[in-house]
């Protein structure tokens, strides 16, 4: 969990290639947990039937605040993620309650690098071009090389570079939303900086996180990156048309997904084939519908509410 990061200044670049800079400071020290594996055989001399778990790993997770940073306590990691996530939940319910007035279904696409992630977001906008609205955030830390891709199929778009930043947060997304100017009863997709841990962290107001999982990767990220899949609405495993070449077991991945999430839902598609992606298109226009029918209800609920005042 990225909440004591050294999330430094980051860069928004609008569609029109005029970048602006703004700060985005968290007074904190840089620090991750990461796991030290390794495993290698060693002769004890004697056999003992148990995991390996002797003292050769390193386990950094195991503190109560489950990361290690040093020099700091426990305590102290948790109070200063407590200050971190408050202020950005209390900034993503501004963006989620923005969203809702405009009726903007907004979607969190997260994943590791080279997933598809980009590609399958060209290939969607595509698709929906005339059916629906559409905008996007793009988040990366350095380039505009993927929304220069997205402005290419015609969807406006905002560049966001967070530097050495590995995450978007509430307020980037905030800046980013008013320099788009959302159409009402539209479609935002959140592109986030490609990694399958620190975005788990940080509410942007969105309608849900999609986690994309390229079937190149593992079946067992899942198990190995829980807190991203347990925050996901939706896995997407993408890049299906390269099943018969792989040994990705289908059923162990989304197994697994279910292990640390129950109820996310789960779609199979391939952005190059095509495979699947009208099943994707309805989950979009699904979610949209639901936007648009709760910004209904919410105008005639104020409408009555003003005509009683009366």
């Amino acid at each position: 969990m990225c909440t004591v990061c050294g999330c430094g200044e980051s860069k928004l670049e609008h569609s029109h290639s005029h970048s602006h800079d703004h700060e985005h400071e968290h007074d904190h020290g840089h620090g991750h947990g990461h796991g030290h594996h390794h495993h290698h055989d060693h002769d004890h001399g004697h056999s003992h039937d148990h995991d390996h778990d002797h003292g050769h790993d390193l386990h950094y997770g195991t503190g109560i605040a489950g990361v290690h940073v040093p020099g700091m306590s426990q305590a102290r990691i948790i109070q200063i993620e407590q200050d971190i996530l408050g202020k950005n939940d209390s900034l993503a319910a501004r963006n989620r309650a923005m969203l809702a007035d405009k009726g903007v279904f907004a979607l969190n696409l997260v994943s590791s690098p080279g997933s598809g992630k980009t590609t399958l977001l060209c290939k969607t906008i595509e698709a929906l071009a005339g059916r629906l609205p559409v905008a996007v955030i793009e988040g990366d830390q350095q380039t505009s090389n993927d929304a220069d891709r997205i402005r290419a199929t015609g969807a406006p778009a905002v560049q966001v570079n967070t530097g050495k930043g590995c995450h978007l947060d509430a307020d980037m997304v905030a800046k980013a939303c008013e320099r788009l100017a959302l159409a009402d009863d539209s479609v935002l997709f959140i592109e986030n900086v490609g990694n399958l841990v620190c975005p788990a962290a940080f509410d942007l107001g969105e309608a849900a996180k999609v986690a994309i999982l390229s079937v190149t990767e593992g079946e067992d990220k899942p198990l190995k990156y829980p807190d991203m899949f347990a925050a996901a609405g939706l896995m997407i495993l993408n890049k299906v048309d390269l099943l018969p070449h792989l040994d990705f077991d289908v059923e162990a991945c989304i197994a697994n997904a279910r292990k640390v999430n129950p109820d996310i839902a789960v779609l199979k598609l391939s952005a190059r084939s095509g495979e699947g992606m009208e099943d994707w298109l309805s989950w979009i226009a699904e979610g949209r519908k639901r936007a648009v029918t709760e910004r209904i209800k919410a105008l005639e609920a104020k409408l009555k509410a003003a005509r009683e005042s009366l």
